[in-house]
């Protein structure tokens, strides 16, 4: 498995998606800061993750959408499907790789922070438990991303599916205060990922949060390996 995972993680500096991913990650992040905290003169990094967590439904496809369809469409996956390597080791190496390109550069991007200490007085426990929120919150999408992309060989189709299906799962608790029916819109907001991510934003450590993103990563890497199970025996 840590030799898939180690080509995988090169496959992305062997071709620019892996640059072009990481430059776009650490402008518009830059942008973000300077636009909500620096100009308005606060230490809070509320605002920032806000839209930072809408960027990561454009930002993360580019990770994700080739990681498996290309398998699909250049026909090597047989090669997955065939290989002495279980599906699972084959799976979590490419969604590990996927994962590790994001926090290296999410963590890279929290360098925007220190400039805080300067003219500041920042909170850092608060900082900290929001950067692992976000962290979980992405490990999460990685993950829907990996299983979007093992359905269809068509990278633009695999990225387009992922935006949509990471944006859904972020207006969950706007679309649910429109909702009336009492039940439905409690099911809503207990799915929403927005509403359990505003809890690190003012510093709780909300362990069932944590737990709710860990098993969304786990159901949508379930699934893959299911999908290629079918394929498998088909």
């Amino acid at each position: 498995m840590f030799a898939i995972y180690k080509k995988e993680l090169r496959s992305f500096f062997v071709n620019p998606i892996g640059y072009v991913f990481v430059a776009l990650f650490l402008a518009v992040s830059s942008l973000v800061f300077t636009y909500t905290t620096l100009n308005s003169g606060t230490c809070d990094l509320g605002s920032y993750y806000l839209i930072m967590l809408y960027m990561f439904a454009i930002l993360i496809p580019l990770l994700t959408m080739r990681i498996l369809s290309e398998e699909k469409k250049t026909k090597t996956e047989q090669l997955l499907l065939t290989s002495p390597v279980s599906l699972f080791s084959v799976i979590f190496a490419k969604y590990l790789a996927a994962f590790t390109l994001f926090a290296g550069t999410l963590l890279a991007s929290c360098l925007n922070f220190v400039v805080l200490y300067f003219y500041g007085e920042p909170n850092t426990p608060v900082m900290f438990a929001t950067t692992l929120g976000i962290l979980m919150i992405g490990s999460a999408f990685v993950a829907i991303g990996v299983f979007v992309s093992a359905c269809t060989e068509n990278q633009l189709v695999s990225a387009l599916v992922t935006i949509v299906s990471i944006l859904s799962t972020l207006v969950l608790s706007i679309l649910a205060g429109y909702v009336n029916f009492t039940p439905l819109r409690v099911v809503m907001k207990w799915l929403s990922v927005f509403d359990r991510f505003s809890r690190f934003t003012t510093g709780y450590f909300d362990v069932v949060a944590l737990l709710y993103y860990i098993s969304i990563t786990v159901i949508f890497i379930f699934l893959t390996i299911r999908v290629y199970e079918k394929r498998r025996w088909e």
